[in-house]
């Protein structure tokens, strides 16, 4: 510490008087202090702060001594000790007992003994152990500083990890110790020398140089943990990340891959934040099943204002089995058999939302060809809802319109309005009424529509349609309180909808792009149109009926619903296994039991209304606590979905093509503390086999990750037979991560 000779005699001057009558800490100002590299530049005429209980002054040595909670500070740096000495003949400062050194950065040094030339940008301490960010610690028998830069140590010892509470003796879960290290704080790095890790005290790794990013630092250039393992597709595989800090916005990681069976693989992935959104793009390219394979991905979001805002995600690939490599081996998300591409433009107001976008689809498996599908360009949506009005109503609509192409299929272009008026109120008797007026339109242009997905038996079509309708909704809940035995509320629902009736000439006429996917249950009993788009319109007179029950006993609800649909005529719409064709629906029922918070059952069903046969049931239940939970899912459809399919649906016979979904799974899970154990299983009941299970075990703490995970798929794809995934990850935090991977 450098003591410039004009500042120091009359600072210590009127210590001395304080001293001599009988003064607490004496305040002085005493020379300058130039800033460590670490930080941001010091001026060196800035004078430099201190405190402590006593001060001497020796004139013969020209020693300046100051003991008891000793505090000196300048530009943001703190240096403590029990007894401080600067010698002004050599410029060193000598500062003894219960050092403490913080610098600008965060970074706290503790030692029982420091001496410090100049600004305490050099010198050396003994006995030291810092303090980082991130819980990281390190101990040294001695660290040497250069230039507020590089700070050597000797004989160190890093770890993230706590003391045990119990016995801080016992060793600690993981420390790295080495002969000798040096933190570079310019370059944000820790380098050693003959390094060891340990773990429990006992040593698994060697490695004769090692090192790592600074704690307090984000983000590093630098080589990642590498990957490697096993898989049956591409056989021993081996892949090191390089991760790139491109500048404080954006960053890059670079991802060379070596197999044993289908060549070497790069993986490119670039990351950027901008002011006014994100940009992500990811590009892999190498040689599999004896030729060139690629893949590319790119997603961006960016506001243009506080109402709108655009972006895109774009993903192309050459074959489905690389892709489906890429994402097992490099832990990428994606569906290998249909990659999507979108750009869009959306806007959000004060109850209403509009987007306009494009859309395309790529196929990359010989059962889904890209010229069988559709390209959207463009699609346009808007959505409105209001305010209640005079009338105590409100309004809501959306409108839209699209152009989907097919190279080889049916082509389609529509325009869309659908408009909702509803008014909610109470009759005398606690009675619940609501009133609404429903309306759906729609006009086409359509070519090709004899073909796929349509098969319709005319080639082209330009037409419209409309329906238009009223429903009157009520519903009466009755209460009783029956003390001991809870509350029980029985509540009557009622919907009667007017509608004209469209038939079935739709399927002749009208192109379907939105209603294909179809189940009718307790979710669409009540409504004007149970087709989950507006293609297949569902129209003429009926009555929706259900009971709906709900028993609150203590911390016990029971509650159920059961419910049909009555109408006029028979509606050909409906495929005969979907329970609406006839003039009586069959029965939807729904009930969930919940006895305590650890426990819940849901159930949906749907009975044939003659036979009183299950034609769907859908249950789940979820029982325990976060510390052990069992959760469990059945699922049974009979609901053909290839009836939209009118004529010349390949194969001729539809059960060839279908087969009712009959599936049962179960997951168990436990947390506990620093522990996580999960293990899930799906049996496909139809054929009596297995689909997939699998299993996985994770522990954290402060300072270590381990993860391990187990996968088994006995389902085929892409002619596969199934595949197995075993992974397992440790995680040293603040160092690194090494992991395995086989399947």
């Amino acid at each position: 510490m450098t003591f410039t000779t004009r500042w120091v005699a009359r600072p210590i001057l009127l210590a001395v008087a304080l001293l001599a009558l009988g003064g607490g800490a004496a305040l002085a100002q005493l020379g300058s202090l130039a800033a460590t590299g670490s930080g941001p530049p010091v001026n060196r005429d800035e004078p430099v702060t201190f405190t402590a209980d006593q001060v001497e002054y020796d004139r013969e040595r020209s020693l300046v001594t100051a003991r008891g909670h000793v505090e000196a500070w300048q530009g943001g740096r703190v240096l403590r000790a029990d007894q401080m000495t600067f010698d002004r003949n050599t410029g060193v400062s000598i500062a003894i007992g219960n050092v403490v050194l913080m610098e600008l950065n965060g970074q706290v040094m503790f030692a029982q003994y420091a001496e410090l030339n100049r600004d305490m940008s050099e010198g050396i301490l003994k006995a030291v152990r810092g303090v980082m960010d991130r819980n990281a610690r390190l101990a040294a028998n001695g660290m040497r500083r250069t230039g507020g830069v590089l700070n050597e140590l000797s004989r160190v010892v890093y770890s993230a990890c706590d003391l045990c509470k119990d016995n801080p003796t016992r060793p600690l879960l993981w420390q790295l110790e080495a002969s000798s290290a040096v933190q570079d704080t310019e370059h944000k790095t820790i380098e050693y020398r003959d390094a060891v890790m340990r773990m429990g005290g006992i040593p698994i790794a060697y490695a004769p140089f090692f090192w790592h990013p600074d704690p307090s630092v984000p983000r590093q250039s630098g080589l990642l943990p590498p990957l490697f393992g096993a898989s049956s597709n591409v056989g021993v595989f081996f892949a090191q990340p390089y991760y790139w800090v491109i500048d404080g916005q954006s960053d890059a990681t670079f991802t060379p891959m070596l197999t044993s069976r289908s060549g070497g693989v790069l993986d490119a992935k670039y990351r950027a934040r901008f002011n006014n959104g994100t940009l992500t793009a990811n590009i892999a390219g190498g040689i599999q099943d004896g030729g060139p394979q690629g893949s590319f991905s790119a997603q961006g979001q960016f506001a243009i204002d506080d109402t709108w805002r655009w972006g895109f995600d774009i993903n192309r690939a050459s074959s489905s089995r690389f892709v489906l490599n890429q994402h097992i081996l490099l832990g990428l998300s994606g569906d290998a058999n249909i990659q999507t591409s979108t750009v869009y433009l959306e806007g959000f107001g004060q109850g209403s939302y509009s987007r306009l976008d494009v859309r395309g689809y790529q196929g990359l498996t010989s059962a889904i060809a890209t010229s069988q599908l559709p390209v959207v360009a463009p699609r346009y949506l808007y959505s409105y809802s209001g305010t209640p009005d005079r009338l105590g109503g409100r309004l809501s609509l959306d409108t839209g319109l699209f152009n989907v192409l097919r190279y080889d299929g049916t082509s389609t272009r529509r325009a869309h309005l659908t408009m909702n008026w509803e008014r909610p109120f109470q009759g005398p008797a606690g009675d619940l009424w609501k009133i609404s007026v429903h309306g759906d339109s729609a006009a086409y242009d359509a070519s090709n529509l004899h073909r796929q997905p349509n098969f319709a038996p005319r080639r082209n079509a330009d037409t419209a349609q409309a329906q238009a309708g009223i429903a009157l909704d009520f519903r009466w809940p009755f209460m009783r309180d029956a003390g001991a035995w809870g509350t029980q509320v029985v509540e009557p629902m009622l919907q009667l909808v007017v509608s004209p009736r469209t038939g079935d000439s739709q399927f002749a006429r009208i192109p379907n792009e939105d209603s294909f996917s179809f189940e009718f249950s307790d979710a669409n009993l009540f409504g004007f149109n149970r087709f989950s788009g507006i293609d297949r319109l569902e129209g003429g007179t009926r009555l929706n009926a259900a009971l709906h029950g709900t028993w609150y006993l203590g911390g016990t609800l029971i509650d159920g619903l059961v419910g049909q649909s009555y109408q006029t005529a028979r509606d050909n719409m409906f495929p005969a296994g979907s329970g609406l064709r006839d003039t009586v629906s069959d029965i939807v029922a729904r009930g969930s039991f919940s006895p305590a918070k650890w426990l819940d059952l849901t159930y949906r069903t749907r009975l044939d209304k003659k036979t009183m046969q299950i034609r769907m049931a859908d249950a789940t239940v979820t029982a325990g606590t976060p510390k052990f939970q069992v959760s469990g899912g059945y699922l049974y459809s009979v609901f053909d979905p290839y009836f939209f399919y009118v004529t010349a649906r390949p194969p001729a016979s539809t059960s060839a093509y279908f087969t009712p979904r009959n599936e049962i799974s179960a997951t168990i899970s436990s947390r506990w503390e620093h522990y996580r154990v999960s293990a899930y299983v799906r049996r496909n009941l139809t054929t009596n086999q297995m689909d997939y299970y699998g299993a996985s075990a994770a522990y954290e703490d402060e300072c270590f990750i381990f993860d391990v995970r187990f996968t088994r798929r006995l389902t085929s794809l892409l002619n596969d037979n199934g595949s197995t995934a075993l992974l397992f990850f440790l995680t040293f935090k603040t160092v690194g991560q090494v992991g395995y991977r086989a399947f």
